[in-house]
């Protein structure tokens, strides 16, 4: 059963700044309840004062952070759609990565979200469906040189979705990937893109449209895949 986006609780990691702020004003435009989830607590208060949203200031390398984020925001209520979009990226080269940066790199791109997903879980067989979004990437789909960190992470991600998917199908629980599929302008993407890409970046607020039609159609078709939020925003706004 799909939920009307202005009856849905939306979680969202990485909520306070880029895309996960962008995904989150998109959401509270139609009317969804909120749990935003970041480690900047300045930012992320300030975005919660101007959507009306709970928030929970979490370092989500933190296994046991991490459960207690959610499990606060589960008390105010079930969850719906869950957007894990946190993630670390410090481009190195494999000769220099530490193992801490390694996995923390994992910590929050791969084990935050099989934490987060787990616990809302319940929530979704409950409600009869649900919609769990992990952004992914192109990292997620090839390699590249100093990203040997974050590509396992998303790697990982795009599995973890898949089985998720296969999983969930019986209680109506859509899982997939999401990757920008066009070039963004957010701090991440400051601090690595090249020149060429910064010529052709749109703004994030361009892709959350892709966001809210995953959770409000839940269509069969995208359960597993891999999707393009810059596709489906066109396809939602042409």
């Amino acid at each position: 059963m799909t939920r009307p986006l202005a009856e849905q609780h939306v979680v969202i990691t990485g909520a306070a700044q880029g895309l996960g702020a962008a995904i989150a004003r998109a959401f509270a435009a139609e009317g969804a309840s909120l749990g935003l989830i970041d480690r900047d607590g300045a930012a992320l208060a300030a975005l919660g004062t101007e959507l009306g949203a709970r928030t929970v200031v979490c370092d989500l390398s933190d296994a046991d952070a991490t459960r207690a984020a959610i499990a606060e925001l589960r008390a105010a209520g079930p969850v719906d759609t869950l957007v894990h979009n946190a993630a670390i990226l410090k481009p190195q080269p494999f000769a220099e990565v530490s193992y801490e940066m390694f996995r923390a790199t994992l910590d929050v791109g791969i084990d935050a979200g099989f934490i987060l997903a787990q616990a809302v879980w319940p929530d979704m067989v409950a409600r009869g469906g649900g919609a769990l979004i992990f952004v992914s990437s192109q990292s997620g789909i090839k390699g590249f040189a100093d990203e040997t960190a974050y590509c396992a992470a998303k790697h990982a991600l795009e599995g973890l979705s898949k089985c998720l998917a296969m999983e969930g199908e019986a209680a109506g629980i859509l899982s997939c990937t999401i990757t920008p599929g066009m070039a963004m302008q957010t701090p991440m993407s400051e601090q690595n893109y090249p020149p060429e890409l910064k010529k052709k970046w749109v703004a994030p607020a361009a892709l959350a449209p892709a966001f809210l039609r995953i959770a409000a159609t839940r269509a069969p078709g995208f359960s597993g895949a891999r999707l393009n939020a810059w596709d489906l925003s066109q396809e939602e706004t042409t």
